[in-house]
């Protein structure tokens, strides 16, 4: 059996939008249903399902300790976590859906 990975996600309704934090252990699987507004949520409401950052981990723990970490950003410093590694916001999905 492979090793298994986790990721800590950041999803914005738009440039400069809502931002939802997430944690899951399938990536692509998870922000389909969000997209897909499969699950009624907080995503779903205010349409937060473009994914403009994500990080992968090997270990759930230090996923779950970053995801708790980046709730507790204030929103600037959310921001400009985005905007260093995607400065122009753009939608991450299908480059990773297709891969």
């Amino acid at each position: 059996m492979g090793a298994r990975n986790f990721y800590v996600y950041i999803l914005a309704s738009r440039i400069g939008g809502t931002l939802y934090i997430g944690i899951t252990n399938d990536l692509i699987r998870r922000v389909a249903e969000h997209r897909l507004k499969l699950i009624e949520s907080f995503t779903g409401k205010y349409d937060v399902v473009r994914l403009v950052y994500f990080e992968q981990f090997d270990d759930p723990e230090n996923a779950i300790t970053r995801e708790k970490r980046l709730k507790k950003w204030n929103r600037a410093w959310k921001i400009r976590l985005i905007e260093e590694h995607n400065p122009d916001w753009n939608d991450l999905y299908p480059g990773i859906a297709s891969a």
